[in-house]
């Protein structure tokens, strides 16, 4: 059986445990990270020598990086609205993907840190202040790909570009700050909030 290493309430893993329940795959997860099993034991660093969750191991393959590991698991296990096959609308999805792993998480990092996780590293208000523009900046672009498609990020149909975007967004709503009203972006969090896997691994008011 699938098994997935890192604690539940960790961003990066619950992508992974969403994209299972979209592909109604089992798996056995085990506590990895902050506050369980330390990640820089030898034996974790065998598999990951990053020392990050999330770490999948499907038999004798081990990966890391979350949105690897729903890449894999999408092609391992396809359904292919998840990952399309055709090399165009494939692209397109990772290429949201991508955007997702850079530039979205760089822009709330720092705000996230002090607003919610009330770090002592991040507490210079100007930095503060500037990530509070940069990630409404990232999420006006957002806004106008969901305006474009009416219904999700890389097109009209749910996709994998959904479930690390979608994680993403979760934050966005759930940290307190001063926002800007973005419609289309908050229609497509309750859109998403209909998926089973987004409310237990989602909106679920874990930051």
């Amino acid at each position: 059986m699938l098994r997935i290493l890192g604690k539940a309430s960790s961003i990066n893993v619950r992508k992974v445990l969403w994209t299972c329940a979209e592909l109604q795959l089992p798996y056995e997860r085990e506590d990895w990270g902050s506050g369980f099993r330390a990640t820089d034991a030898p034996e974790f660093l065998a598999l990951n020598p990053n020392a990050m969750v999330p770490v999948v191991v499907d038999g004798d393959f081990v990966l890391w990086e979350s949105n690897a590991i729903c890449s894999y698991l999408a092609s391992q296990y396809p359904r292919d609205e998840l990952l399309p096959m055709a090399p165009r609308e494939r692209a397109r999805v990772e290429q949201w993907m991508g955007w997702q792993a850079t530039e979205l998480n760089n822009a709330w990092r720092y705000v996230f840190m002090a607003r919610v996780r009330h770090s002592p590293a991040h507490t210079d208000e100007s930095a503060i202040a500037a990530g509070e523009r940069e990630w409404a900046r990232q999420m006006g672009i957002l806004e106008a790909q969901l305006e474009k498609t009416g219904a999700y990020v890389a097109g009209a149909r749910f996709s994998l570009a959904d479930v690390v975007v979608g994680l993403s967004v979760q934050r966005w709503f759930m940290t307190p700050m001063q926002r800007p009203g973005l419609p289309a972006v908050a229609a497509y969090y309750e859109r998403l909030s209909q998926r089973p896997g987004y409310l237990q691994h989602g909106r679920n008011g874990l930051p």
